[in-house]
């Protein structure tokens, strides 16, 4: 085996440094992801009531679809390309950034495809009412064009952090999501254009992040982009998939748990005080609230994956046991912080989304308390994933991602219900939080055994 680039930075400068450095731009591009969303529902909120609320909720299925590929690309060839470079492989790195680009390519335009040909029919089954269907449909007509481009800028963004800038990551991240908080308001309120301003707004905040990322391509420190980089490669193809797998599945878990959620409290809410539209508007906000606080534990997770993937490769494995437990304390603390916020303030929370009934205040608050009780664990879960993906253990990784959401909040979502009503809808997610966090511990303690008898093996070899 090839030694590794010893003058990198990941293989021995301090891990809090390094991680901080990496964590920060990545949280800021996870934000942005999740402000995209967040901030058209706040200006179609105080726009459109509840009504255009619930229609974002309704419509945000598919952008987690097609953030589901981009993370599969990003940071499966994220992880791949550190992972090539801390063995001495540049030239597998550098092809393994081609692959990237033509993926993400190929599969943009074929959801851009099949999106634009099924959009009736796709918002009906993600639980839209025939109130909510209009608002929903003439917001997605727009959104979905914008999609390609958030996959692309996405996934190349994950390979500009591999390749030790993430602060030029974070910028073009950032200036995409300024862009869009600019122009929501002057669409919405001052040209009067309707909730389709607001996707507009989206739509060019995407491609002006698209833009700024692709102009990177010939800036890349660590590995140079040729026409010989850009041949099909079904090896490397494999390889990406198999370390994104995880952060992909996870993503399809959080639409498809969505789509059940909408259509579960769009059923249950009918048989309460509540209504339909109302549960449907407030879990959509306290959806899109969370991704805030998942955002910053995500960005953690990302933030240690290139230190992870190359001190593994290069078979330092103390330093990729103390990347891992140094993100899982920062991650601790930003947990038990959003988890105090969401218990002592919903009410505030909502207000930003604009104004409603009492009823309507009522239910957002039984959302946020119940639904989000056990946030301070969930810090864990993500980092976790992002760990395995980092080492390449892209199945372990997805395993530990699916627990939440597949194996523990999907089934009892549907079984809950059935003695509690919509209750029983808040009272599944606390308990398949907890479940998902002592499952991530257990495989983490196993993996850190094998770790240690790895290097007791090479260490005995050596001698």
């Amino acid at each position: 085996m090839q030694k590794y680039d010893e003058k990198n930075p990941l293989g021995h400068k301090k891990i809090s440094g390094l991680l901080l450095s990496f964590a920060i731009p990545s949280i800021i591009a996870m934000l942005v992801n999740a402000l995209y969303n967040m901030v058209d529902q706040i200006f179609i909120g105080n726009k459109f009531g509840f009504l255009g609320n619930a229609a974002t909720n309704v419509a945000f299925p598919l952008t987690t679809i097609s953030t589901a590929f981009a993370l599969l690309l990003g940071h499966g060839g994220a992880s791949k390309q550190n992972l090539e470079l801390g063995a001495g492989n540049r030239e597998k790195a550098e092809k393994t950034l081609g692959m990237v680009l033509i993926l993400a390519t190929v599969i943009s335009l074929i959801l851009l495809i099949s999106e634009a040909s099924f959009l009736a029919p796709l918002l009906k089954i993600f639980g839209a009412t025939d109130d909510v269907y209009p608002y929903a449909y003439d917001y997605t007509k727009i959104i979905i064009f914008g999609l390609p481009f958030m996959i692309f800028s996405t996934a190349i963004n994950n390979t500009i952090r591999a390749d030790g800038s993430p602060t030029y990551s974070m910028f073009s991240m950032l200036f995409g999501a300024v862009l869009n908080t600019i122009l929501d308001p002057v669409f919405l309120f001052v040209f009067d254009m309707g909730i389709e301003g607001a996707a507009i707004a989206t739509v060019i905040g995407q491609v002006a992040g698209f833009i700024i990322s692709v102009a990177y391509l010939p800036r890349f420190k660590h590995i140079k982009l040729t026409k010989k980089c850009l041949k099909f490669d079904f090896s490397l193809v494999r390889a990406i998939f198999v370390l994104g797998i995880a952060s992909f599945f996870n993503q399809l878990a959080m639409a498809s748990v969505q789509v059940v959620l909408n259509n579960s409290i769009k059923y249950y809410g009918a048989l309460s005080e509540f209504g339909s539209d109302i549960p449907l508007a407030c879990i959509g906000i306290m959806m899109k609230v969370n991704m805030i606080f998942m955002s910053v534990v995500i960005g953690i997770g990302q933030g240690c994956q290139p230190i992870a993937s190359f001190n593994y490769g290069a078979r330092q494995f103390d330093r990729v046991k103390e990347t891992f437990k140094t993100a899982v304390k920062y991650s601790t603390v930003i947990s038990v912080v959003f988890f105090l916020i969401f218990q002592i303030f919903p009410r505030q929370i909502m207000y930003i989304f604009g104004e409603g009934s009492d009823t309507y205040f009522m239910f957002a608050e039984k959302c946020f308390r119940i639904y989000l009780f056990a946030s301070f664990v969930n810090g864990l879960q993500p980092v976790t994933t992002g760990f395995f993906t980092s080492i390449g253990k892209g199945v372990k990784g997805m395993f530990i991602a699916l627990t939440r959401q597949v194996l523990f909040l999907m089934p009892l979502i549907i079984i809950f219900p059935l003695f509690w009503g919509i209750d029983g809808i808040m009272f599944a997610a606390p308990l398949a939080d907890f479940g998902a966090f002592v499952t991530a511990m257990l495989f983490v303690k196993k993996e850190f055994k094998n770790m240690d008898l790895i290097s007791n093996n090479e260490s005995e070899k050596v001698k």
